[in-house]
């Protein structure tokens, strides 16, 4: 049995957005916020470049749509703790907000530290206890109790949140603690892996075209040999492979070995084949190059795509053979890009995979094993897109867990 140095109600382990909001929301008896880092939000403040987009526009049930197959465990927290709320709150404590053309939100003045700022100012508003640069290397439970060590100290509370996030950006102190201390205390762990990532391509053609961006793509996503999911988005074409949010809000499903095919004229094999096969004969004459011309295929992208079909720009429709024919029509509508691999934790912006939220009540984010444990934002099974979603889920998984404790200690 550990003795402890002091005693809290509450101690909450990271001090990223999550663990910020959820210690600055206890009003009510003593909270410990420690960090292991000698800054407190270190994630936080290089999300959206610096500029951190921390929620999104549109309705509740639009966002579920946003975080994968694990989704519905959001909707308590989502409906909870809106994005409405979360600009409200932000705005009632002085920050400005502006949104971009893709929907963002920002602070006005595009610094993340605002953000910081104030969770921390609200946090010493409510006598937070905040210890940073100080790693927690075990957590204990006995008789309705957590023991937290340092290496220096020992403290004990009767409500224990972690909100460690999960292993993206391990610079900034997300190492993947949280899943060590909720192993300790009972519960399982999903296999974490990068999320938010681009995806390097074997054998790539087309890297002399990065920089190349196109909108509202079809992605399709084949594993050993079978279409599993379809997603669209935006694409842009790197050095060593794809990105943009098409491929990077896909990625948590993208596995090495896997097959992305590409449509770049938003019709399928066989409309498209069938189409060409009619003006064939209607416009013989009209080159291939002047006949894809209102696809709007960048230029150079086009002529990369026909030179791995086969066929030549100024060829007449009338004169491509059936054999080069299918081949355009592979090329054009499932173009097949293997996947080497996926970014690793270094880049990715987030992580899949975490605590199984089948051990979570997901009406206040408490475990079902261990009475008083908690857990928020993305050290939890469940994942965002790019845009601010992550950060929201942060935020709203965080407004219940406060809510959660504050009931419990009027109650008693």
């Amino acid at each position: 049995m550990t003795v402890s140095d002091k005693s809290y109600q509450t101690i909450v382990i990271g001090g990223g957005p999550a663990g910020l909001f959820a210690a600055s929301r206890m009003s009510h008896g003593s909270t410990l916020l420690i960090e292991k880092k000698e800054r407190f939000g270190l994630k936080l403040l290089i999300s959206g470049s610096g500029q951190c987009n921390f929620t999104h526009r549109g309705q509740p049930a639009e966002f579920l749509k946003h975080y994968g197959n694990n989704h519905r465990f959001l909707k308590k927290a989502l409906y909870e703790f809106t994005n409405a709320d979360l600009i409200r709150y932000f705005q009632q404590e002085g920050l400005h907000t502006v949104e971009d053309k893709n929907g963002k939100i920002f602070p006005s003045s595009l610094k993340s530290s605002d953000v910081l700022d104030i969770l921390l100012r609200k946090c010493r508003e409510n006598e937070v206890t905040l210890l940073s640069g100080k790693p927690v290397t075990r957590v204990e439970y006995h008789e309705g109790c957590f023991f937290v060590s340092t290496d220096s100290s020992v403290f004990r509370s009767g409500n224990l949140v972690i909100a460690t996030g999960g292993l993206s950006y391990p610079s900034t102190g997300s190492s993947g603690d949280g899943y060590r201390f909720a192993e300790m205390l009972g519960h399982h762990i999903v296999n974490p892996k990068p999320a938010l990532t681009p995806v390097t391509v074997k054998d790539y053609r087309l890297a002399d075209l990065s920089g190349i961006s196109l909108s509202d793509m079809e992605v399709q996503l084949y594993q050993n040999g079978k279409k599993t999911a379809t997603h669209r988005g935006d694409i842009v074409f790197t050095l060593s492979g794809l990105s943009g949010p098409g491929i990077i809000d896909f990625s948590r499903y993208i596995e090495a070995g896997d097959v992305l095919k590409l449509n770049f004229v938003n019709e399928h094999s066989a409309q498209f084949n069938e189409r060409f096969i009619k003006e064939a004969v209607s416009s013989g004459k009209t080159t291939i190059q002047a006949w894809l011309r209102p696809f709007n295929i960048p230029r150079n992208l086009l002529r990369r795509l026909l030179q791995i079909a086969g066929v030549e720009p100024g060829m007449p429709m009338a004169a491509v053979n059936k054999q080069s024919r299918n081949a355009l029509v592979a090329c054009l509508c499932e173009c097949a890009f293997e996947v080497e691999k996926t970014g690793g934790f270094k880049t990715a912006m987030a992580t899949a995979g975490g605590v199984d939220l089948g051990e979570v009540s997901p009406q206040t984010m408490e475990s079902k094993l261990v009475p008083g444990l908690y857990f928020a934002g993305e050290v939890l099974d469940v994942d965002g897109d790019t845009g601010g979603y992550n950060i929201q889920a942060a935020f709203s998984t965080a407004y219940l867990v406060a809510k959660s404790i504050q009931q419990k200690t009027e109650n008693r």
